[in-house]
């Protein structure tokens, strides 16, 4: 299984974030965390293991039931990345099939 990008850097680290969250919303355990953030407990898992990283939807939730900034959160996982790169493939419209200029489209209506 290849490795996520942002596991790889040496100041990631999910468990500060999910510590923080836990300290600052006065919960017991990751079970209460993962209650909080309406995911399944073994997601928690997985991120306290490096086997999943925080995806975006995951942080958006952080950010919207602790009021935290989406900085913040990335500040304490360890995530310094200023800049997003999306592929070429992405935000981009399929295009449609033109037809060649000074032909009427082909209607499937006879």
């Amino acid at each position: 299984m290849s490795e996520h990008a942002l596991t790889g850097q040496e100041s990631y680290d999910p468990n500060r974030l999910l510590d923080a969250l836990l300290e600052k919303m006065n919960l017991k355990n990751d079970a209460a965390l993962s209650r909080m953030l309406e995911v399944a407990p073994p997601v928690i898992s997985k991120i306290r293991h490096r086997r999943l990283p925080i995806g975006a939807s995951l942080l958006i939730r952080m950010h919207e039931t602790t009021g935290m900034s989406i900085r913040e959160l990335r500040d304490l996982m360890g995530d310094r990345r200023t800049k997003y790169r999306l592929s070429d493939a992405q935000g981009k419209p399929k295009p449609e099939a033109q037809p060649p200029q000074g032909q009427q489209p082909q209607s499937s209506l006879h």
